[in-house]
């Protein structure tokens, strides 16, 4: 009977054959280490793929990188170099002594900083007042608001700098920064954000006597920390790209950006292909330095207001 209590009766091909607990015990472990094999064999062939796919789509940024540490007489040969034979720095040397790009790369930097700060603050106070203030006309003046995102930017460039070329604005800092100080996709991120928390929060707010202001440094942007990082990194890439609106605006060294500077370095000889690489080498590092540091920040701000409650 001690033997017919420790063991289990099972079903093997229509037969009844009597195991011992032991020899459960195996099997289930024989079939655990199976399954685990089988997990780390998908892992590892996922992890596979994705390197693969990383290394395909990264392929023209990891060339542009040989090439920037590559002679110039490396490049137009018969060969097909992929990686410098002899790397040197004399491009990355040249392309700063050429021309001012340590002062190209400041005003990107001073101009998309600014243009950060001032979307963050504008932006933030307008989802506040679309969000928690009950005012004649909300809902439309926000779906005017919204609409404003269907119209492309080059529609109203010459408007835009007629307008500015009458205030005397041109060729400075103001003309870079002012005209994108506020965009519709930063108040609607912020205000999806802010739909999110109880109009209750805000009317309590309100018996304690704190102020629209006081409330909204005090209790909100505390709160809406992985919004105001979606929107940094989302505005600081944008308006580190620029591209057009400068190029318009703008004349002299002084106030050239990066973007506009970099063009620069290209000219008829040969050189300027591995000058202008390595210039726009340098210049993608801040920005991908910065989506790669908030990349978090982002997705989880770009989800955050997607689902309420």
């Amino acid at each position: 009977m001690s033997q017919i209590e420790n063991s289990a009766l099972i079903m093997e091909n229509g037969k009844m054959n009597y195991h011992t607990t032991e020899e459960l015990l195996k099997l289930k472990e024989i079939m655990n280490s199976k399954a685990l094999a089988k997990r780390r064999a998908k892992t590892v062939f996922r992890v596979g793929v994705n390197v693969l796919v990383a290394f395909v789509v990264l392929l023209p940024l990891l060339y542009a990188i040989s090439i920037a540490f590559m002679p110039s007489g490396e490049l137009f040969t018969t060969e097909m170099n992929l990686v410098p034979k002899h790397p040197t720095l004399s491009n990355f040397k040249q392309a700063f002594t050429n021309v001012p790009l340590l002062r190209f790369i400041i005003n990107s930097f001073f101009v998309a900083g600014m243009i950060t700060l001032g979307q963050i603050i504008s932006c933030s106070l307008a989802a506040f007042a679309f969000s928690f203030l009950e005012f004649k006309g909300k809902g439309i003046l926000f779906a005017i608001v919204m609409a404003t995102m269907m119209v492309p930017g080059e529609a109203t460039i010459i408007s835009n700098y007629l307008t500015v070329g009458q205030l005397g604005m041109l060729d400075t800092y103001g003309v870079l920064i002012i005209p994108y100080l506020t965009s519709a996709m930063g108040i609607f991120l912020f205000r999806q954000f802010y739909m999110t928390f109880p109009i209750s929060l805000y009317e309590s707010a309100k018996l304690d006597g704190c102020s629209n202001l006081k409330f909204i440094i005090k209790i909100l942007l505390p709160l809406t920390k992985s919004a105001i990082g979606a929107m940094a990194v989302y505005t600081f890439i944008n308006a580190w790209n620029m591209y057009m609106w400068p190029l318009l605006v703008t004349g002299s060294e002084n106030m050239r950006t990066v973007q506009i500077g970099i063009s620069m370095l290209n000219s008829v000889d040969s050189q300027s292909i591995t000058l202008m690489i390595a210039g726009v080498v340098m210049i993608i590092v801040p920005s991908i330095s910065i989506f790669i540091v908030g990349q978090k920040q982002l997705i989880r701000g770009m989800f955050s207001g997607a689902v309420k409650g």
